[in-house]
C-alpha cells in the first residue's frame, strides 16, 4: 500500500514539473511498439502463423508486461492490425519511416507511415530510442 501512494505521488510531482512529457511519452510509445512487432514477427517465424492473441506469445520476460499492456492487437486475414494505445502518460503519435513496416504483417496501424526516403543510418536514428 505504501509504494503504491509513493509511486502515485511520485507521477504527480513528476507530472507537474517541466518534464519533456511528449518526448518520453514518444520514447516509450516506440519501444512498446518495436517490442510487439518483433515478438509477433517472431512468433510467426516459429509457427507459421501470426498469433490469434498476445497471449499466444511464448517467451515473455517480466518487463514485456508493459508493452503487452501498451498496444492492442488484432490478427486479420493477411497479418495483423496494431495500435498503440499507451506510451508513458498517453497515446503518443508515432511516425515510422515507411521502410521499416517493409515485410511485416502489419495491415492497419495507429502509427504514420513516412514515404520519405531514408539512408541506413538515418532510419536507425529515427527509429532508435
Amino acid at each position: 500500500m505504501n509504494k503504491t501512494i509513493f509511486t502515485i505521488l511520485c507521477l504527480c510531482m513528476l507530472s507537474s514539473c517541466s518534464f519533456p512529457q511528449h518526448e518520453v511519452n514518444t520514447k516509450f510509445g516506440k519501444q512498446h511498439f518495436v517490442s510487439a512487432v518483433a515478438f509477433i514477427e517472431l512468433h510467426k517465424t516459429r509457427n507459421g502463423a501470426y498469433p490469434d492473441a498476445l497471449s499466444d506469445l511464448q517467451y515473455l520476460g517480466d518487463w514485456d508486461l508493459i508493452w503487452l499492456n501498451a498496444v492492442r492487437y488484432e490478427k486479420s486475414e493477411n497479418g495483423y492490425n496494431l495500435y498503440i494505445e499507451n506510451g508513458w502518460i498517453g497515446e503518443p503519435e508515432l511516425a515510422f519511416p515507411e521502410a521499416f513496416r517493409t515485410g511485416l504483417g502489419i495491415q492497419q496501424t495507429n502509427v504514420v507511415w513516412s514515404n520519405e526516403s531514408h539512408s541506413q543510418d538515418e532510419l536507425k536514428k529515427e527509429i532508435r530510442l
